[in-house]
């Protein structure tokens, strides 16, 4: 009895979490307001190193917002990035709008990213900050979007949500499936159990006096999660973040392989570790792969084992099927749903690495990583 039993008991976490998470997800979608009319003076801070998959259409998106006044400060370090060529063909082709390039190889701390920050931020000139990553593409609502929930004084920090809507071959569509499939299911939980404490680095708006209550851009120039600890930093300095409903566009670099996609996700998975070391090392109970993985191997490959397996795929390829078409509308399933136990086992595989080790590749640099967060370039 216990036989038959067990693989049910071993699956039931993984099984209640997508329903939860699916719960959560209509609870956030599903309740919209309508944007208020607030659209103050914004700045685009765009740190930028080498090419991304179609750099010139991802810039020349930020040029398109039907929003009154703007200004787009791309951020370079070295004078022979190929990339600013491309910034360069976005000025000619937008001359409308208000764009500054800033060439600064100043290195302020280990996290480069925000060295640019710091040297755009310089440039900036209006009240409110957007940062957002060089392979995001926006919709030309984009701004007005975005900077609505600032009408509430207390709200010091806005983040977007992202999706991959288009992929070329299994390694990019295992990456974007952990898109709609885990990111933003796990966001939704997070944000309906928790509340919101973190920013998602694809998008991430924010008030100038907020940023400087936690210490500038400079607070963050020796961590790795620069965006966690962003909207983290805001949060427990008093101000309110909100989420934004409506998602930005990751633009992936062709066809990548598995290997590259593996060596990012790690570098994510250990930052999470030991950015929220307790919240991370639980996480691993929810995991679908390892309770179907369980279950056959806690009934001896019976027939209730893989019952058990089934039903929790059943579940979960629902829960995903509803992301996917409802709510993330990213077109990847069901096309892509035959490669969901891949992308779980391969999941299952970057959690358990990323519980040992210490040392992250980011942008041909590697890093020690240390306890809370913090980077050392070591090579």
């Amino acid at each position: 009895m216990l036989r038959e039993i067990l693989p049910f008991v071993v699956t039931a976490p993984a099984m209640v979490y997508a329903g939860l998470t699916y719960y959560c997800g209509r609870s956030f979608f599903g309740s919209r307001k309508a944007l208020p009319d607030f659209t103050p003076p914004v700045s685009i801070l765009k740190p930028v190193k080498g090419m991304d998959g179609e750099s010139f259409e991802n810039f020349s998106s930020f040029c398109r917002q039907e929003y009154p006044e703007y200004q787009i400060v791309f951020a370079v370090a070295s004078t022979t990035d190929p990339v600013i060529s491309v910034i360069r063909e976005v000025v000619a082709a937008f001359p409308e709008v208000d764009i500054e390039l800033v060439i600064d190889g100043g290195i302020h701390g280990a996290n480069y990213k925000v060295c640019n920050l710091m040297h755009a931020r310089a440039k900036a000139r209006h009240p409110f900050l957007i940062v957002c990553d060089s392979d995001i593409r926006v919709r030309p609502t984009y701004l007005r979007e975005v900077m609505a929930p600032f009408a509430d004084p207390e709200v010091g920090l806005v983040t977007s949500l992202y999706r991959t809507s288009g992929v070329q071959g299994a390694g990019c569509a295992i990456e974007a499936l952990g898109f709609s499939c885990e990111m933003v299911p796990n966001v939704m939980a997070a944000v309906k159990l928790e509340g919101l404490s973190f920013a998602l680095g694809a998008s991430m708006a924010v008030r100038q006096s907020a940023l400087d209550k936690i210490g500038g851009f400079e607070a963050l120039v020796d961590y790795l999660a620069d965006d966690y600890q962003l909207g983290n930093m805001i949060h427990r300095a008093g101000f309110k973040l909100e989420l934004s409903p409506h998602f930005v566009e990751s633009i992936m670099k062709g066809s990548e392989s598995v290997s590259e996609v593996l060596v990012r996700q790690l570098r994510w998975g250990r930052t999470m570790r030991v950015s929220r070391p307790g919240g991370y090392l639980a996480s691993g109970i929810t995991l679908p792969f390892p309770g179907a993985l369980l279950a056959l191997l806690v009934s001896g490959f019976s027939a209730a084992g893989f019952a058990a397996a089934a039903l929790l795929y059943a579940v979960r390829s629902l829960c995903c099927l509803g992301y996917s078409r409802t709510y993330v509308k990213d077109r990847l399933l069901p096309g892509w749903l035959w490669l969901l136990p891949v992308r779980d086992a391969f999941s299952f595989g970057v959690w358990a690495l990323s519980l040992v080790g210490n040392r992250v590749l980011w942008r041909g640099h590697l890093f020690q990583l240390n306890r809370g967060g913090k980077i050392v370039e070591i090579g």
